[in-house]
């Protein structure tokens, strides 16, 4: 390092060093008081293989890999060809090394563009979505399934067990005549699966599920590469959280014609993998909607009043920031709110997030709610890819991610 580069601590300088005091404590199970933020998000597995499993880059021959509701799902050799619904597996995949290897995805022009929002600010890593399937435009159908002859389907059984036109026996029949179900689709909300499955269920994070497709794909190094990289991230941000007090109210909404479609921050569940580690106080955290999501008027949201609107959805190309600013500014009542007032409505990516979307919406959520600590969040222009933001702001490194997801870390 030349001299120069040491002379002044920059931002990232301090945020390590304060993430580094706080490692200890946070792998020992150790949190600070009643402010640290759930452990399940700090606390992040490494791809150990499951009893009787292997999972090896250099070994080869049928391998076994368990993930509930499935139990152990055999497997001759790495997937080629993989069936995804909703893009968390897509963009796992890409994080592996096998983008490629993807041939369906929800909505792909939506989920693909998004995820290429992210992957322009990683040297060598994109996700061509042209000419995918969208396997739930029309219903999720078996003949399509067929048709796909997939290697592995990543998608619950349980799920699809609910979809319209399938029984258990259409769900049995894929899995045995085309290729196995791997998938946990309840672990997003940690809501109830259907009854038949009930028995073999459990939850997992979405880093738990990603260790699990690690091993599927047979490339342990890039999953443990990336996880140190969050493991990195989410101390950095533990060590550095104001106080509880001191913290501001947020909700997260998807803003509707007359209405906002509202969810929880801090619930379980992955869907929330990059709110809940930022344990802003949740504007609607009594409010009881079943699940994690409800719907609220112009009204209720003034009565709340947060200082953080975080718009779902923002950075897909389904809705316009600049539309949604707009809207809110001309309504009598929305344009009352703090948020609007003090230019904090931000746009925010997907639910259906995978890793590298992960590391990238943490980031940004932690900017938009913490500016004074983790830097300011850049202006967000509708349609283009997720902000440059100055090396010494990052709070995880592009670079170590771009070569774990290349393959170029391994050389």
């Amino acid at each position: 390092m030349d001299a120069d580069d040491s002379s002044t601590p920059t931002r990232r300088d301090a945020l390590r060093a304060g993430g580094a005091v706080l490692t200890a404590g946070l792998f020992a199970g150790c949190t600070s008081g009643g402010d640290a933020t759930p452990t399940d998000d700090v606390k992040t597995p490494t791809a150990t293989p499951e009893s009787g499993t292997t999972e090896s880059t250099t070994e080869s021959g049928p391998y076994t890999v368990s993930m509930a509701p499935m139990g152990d799902v055999a497997f001759d050799a790495p997937p080629e060809n993989v069936f995804t619904v909703f893009p968390q597996y897509a963009d796992m995949a890409v994080a592996l090394g096998h983008g490629d290897a993807v041939n369906s995805v929800y909505v792909p022009e939506m989920s693909g563009t998004t995820m290429n929002h992210y992957y322009e600010r990683l040297d060598g890593v994109s996700f061509d979505w042209k000419g995918l399937t969208d396997p739930l435009s029309d219903g999720l159908s078996k003949e399509l399934l067929f048709d796909l002859g997939s290697d592995v389907h990543f998608a619950d059984p349980a799920w699809a067990s609910t979809q319209n036109n399938w029984s258990q026996s259409d769900v049995e029949e894929v899995g045995s005549a085309v290729a196995p179900w791997f998938g946990n689709f309840y672990s997003g909300t940690h809501a109830d699966p259907p009854e038949a499955y009930a028995d073999s269920y459990q939850y997992y994070s979405l880093w738990d599920m990603f260790g699990k497709v690690a091993q599927v794909f047979r490339e342990r190094q890039r999953y443990e590469a990336l996880a140190a990289v969050r493991r990195e991230m989410l101390s950095t941000i533990e060590a550095n959280l104001p106080p509880k007090e001191e913290r501001p109210t947020a909700v997260r909404v998807t803003l509707s014609s007359d209405s906002f479609w509202t969810y929880h921050l801090n619930r379980p569940g992955y869907w929330l993998a990059d709110t809940r580690p930022l344990g802003a106080i949740d504007a609607f955290a009594e409010k009881d909607w079943g699940q994690l999501w409800g719907q609220v008027g112009y009204e209720a949201m003034l009565e709340a009043d947060p200082d953080v609107i975080l718009h779902l959805w923002g950075m897909t190309p389904n809705y316009a920031m600049s539309d949604v600013r707009s809207q809110l500014e001309k309504d009598p009542v929305g344009k009352q709110l703090s948020a609007v007032q003090n230019g904090r409505v931000y746009a925010q990516g997907m639910r259906y997030q995978g890793p590298i979307m992960n590391l990238f919406q943490t980031e940004m959520t932690a900017k938009q709610l913490y500016p004074d600590v983790f830097g300011e969040w850049p202006e967000y222009t509708d349609g283009q890819p997720y902000p440059e933001i100055p090396e010494d702001e990052w709070l995880f490194d592009r670079t170590k991610v771009a070569a774990a997801v290349t393959g170029s870390a391994e050389e």
